[in-house]
């Protein structure tokens, strides 16, 4: 007995697909994206109120957390390097004598647009700077075409079309060196990609953070929005986990299949922020 070649069954409604996809191209009228426009733009205006309020009830209690955090003995340096990124600005053995010496770290953000933020570190004396504190200040410079007309709530269209890119202005703070020997930043220069100006090869110091304006890996984010916020998880090592490199993730693989037991009393890894 020979055997019939089968026919592929067609999925119901196959055949009515063939006359085109409805869903291939929708368009709308000007009214209509008018009030989509609206629509988001209501949305952009309540989470900028959120923003603001939030900060204002985080302000304070950040405050308390901040002395119980001085009291404890090289706190932030142990915090800062539980984070891969800062772990790769911070590799030279003087960068990590000089970073045993802060003391504190504090967050001021902008009143209009939370978004923003002027980055300050404590220090104690130390052989390399005089300085007691630098600063790392993020400019926020709009440049938005929109309305500054404001709402009830201070807010206006301009200030809801917010971009990082267009409207943040990052800026170079000058550290007083106790002498060129001191200097890192000239001990340890940043290097970039010579084809690609925006890679970067070695980011050498990590005080380069500070006399260099451009904040290439976006270091003064992450330390903002991801490890401030969760000091106290990243000091106890309880976050981060996502910061593994893809060996980490695959020695990780390999322990899961090999492993026979839940250990129950280990932390989970808390998801880092987006920045």
């Amino acid at each position: 007995m020979s055997a019939k070649t089968g026919k592929k069954r067609a999925s119901p409604g196959t055949d009515d697909i063939k006359n085109g996809d409805p869903l291939a191209e929708v368009s709308i009228g000007e009214e209509e994206d008018q009030k989509l426009t609206a629509a988001q733009k209501d949305v952009q205006r309540v989470e900028l109120v959120l923003e603001r309020r939030a900060q204002q009830s985080l302000t304070p209690v950040y405050q308390k957390r901040r002395e119980t955090l001085k009291a404890i003995a090289k706190f932030w340096p142990v915090t800062l390097l539980k984070h891969s990124i800062v772990g790769f600005h911070a590799q030279h053995d003087a960068d990590r004598i000089a970073l045993s010496h802060l003391e504190d770290v504090w967050i001021v953000r902008d009143a209009q647009e939370p978004k923003v933020f002027t980055l300050e570190f404590y220090f104690k004396e130390n052989p390399y700077f005089t300085d007691s504190v630098l600063k790392k200040e993020y400019k926020f410079e709009p440049q938005s075409k929109g309305s500054k007309d404001v709402d009830a709530d201070g807010i206006s269209d301009a200030m809801l079309d917010f971009s990082w890119e267009r409207d943040v202005v990052p800026q170079a703070t000058k550290i007083s060196w106790k002498d060129e020997s001191k200097k890192l930043t000239k001990l340890y220069p940043l290097v970039l990609d010579q084809e690609d100006a925006e890679q970067v090869v070695d980011p050498g110091s990590f005080f380069n953070f500070f006399e260099i304006a451009q904040d290439h890996l976006e270091l003064g984010v992450i330390i903002a929005n991801e490890i401030f916020p969760d000091a106290i998880d990243y000091f106890r090592g309880n976050a981060g986990g996502d910061e593994l490199d893809s060996d980490d993730d695959e020695d990780s693989e390999d322990d899961d299949e090999d492993a026979d037991e839940i250990d129950l009393e280990k932390p989970r890894a808390k998801k880092a922020k987006n920045a």
